[in-house]
């Protein structure tokens, strides 16, 4: 007997939907995301890396892009990318991304950078619908991410973003998972370096 992906429970499906609700209805999510932009911009302070790939954010998920805007200001040698999704081998490549950039909407409704080169990133932004100890990560579901890192040959050093709120005790890991290398939030790294 053969199994479908698509006729298999999802068991965190009313966990994402709950953790989508929440993120979406908090009613301090501007303050929150003003104090993960403060977050972010310190821990790339110190941070190797020239190129990274990041998210264009949806369903009240935290925007990276200001605070990856500053970290590349007047430093051409960095670059931003935004990822493009691919239906036929369900992964992902980032393509340069710039405030001003040509977008256009992918098969699933979301921005994508329009006609810009694509490059490997060195290190890759993930939003977080909720986290969990061991750099445990719940994310949407398709297994983008996942799949795209498993190509990856070095893996970039991965990094969730996420509000504190967002955090799931007791999260366990699914068969695919890996742990993320740091996950940020409004409160601060919640883990990793």
């Amino acid at each position: 007997m053969s199994t479908d992906s698509a006729s298999t429970p999802d068991p965190r499906r009313a966990l994402r939907e709950v953790l989508i609700e929440l993120r979406q209805e908090l009613p301090d999510r501007p303050q929150r995301a003003a104090q993960l932009q403060e977050v972010l911009r310190v821990w790339l302070l110190r941070r190797p890396e020239k190129r990274i790939g990041a998210y264009w954010p949806i369903k009240g998920e935290f925007d990276p892009l200001p605070a990856l805007y500053r970290w590349g200001e007047d430093h051409p040698e960095r670059r931003i990318g935004l990822p493009v999704k691919h239906k036929d081998t369900g992964t992902l490549s980032y393509h340069v991304w710039y405030p001003g950039c040509p977008m256009q909407e992918d098969a699933f409704g979301i921005l994508k950078p329009l006609g810009t080169e694509a490059f490997e990133p060195e290190l890759i932004l993930v939003p977080c619908l909720g986290f969990g100890d061991g750099g445990l990560r719940v994310g949407y579901g398709g297994g983008f991410v996942e799949r795209t890192l498993r190509q990856r040959d070095p893996r970039p050093v991965t990094v969730g973003l996420a509000y504190s709120v967002s955090w799931v005790p007791g999260l366990q890991a699914q068969v695919d998972d890996k742990p993320l290398d740091a996950i940020l939030t409004d409160a601060g790294p919640a883990w990793g370096a």
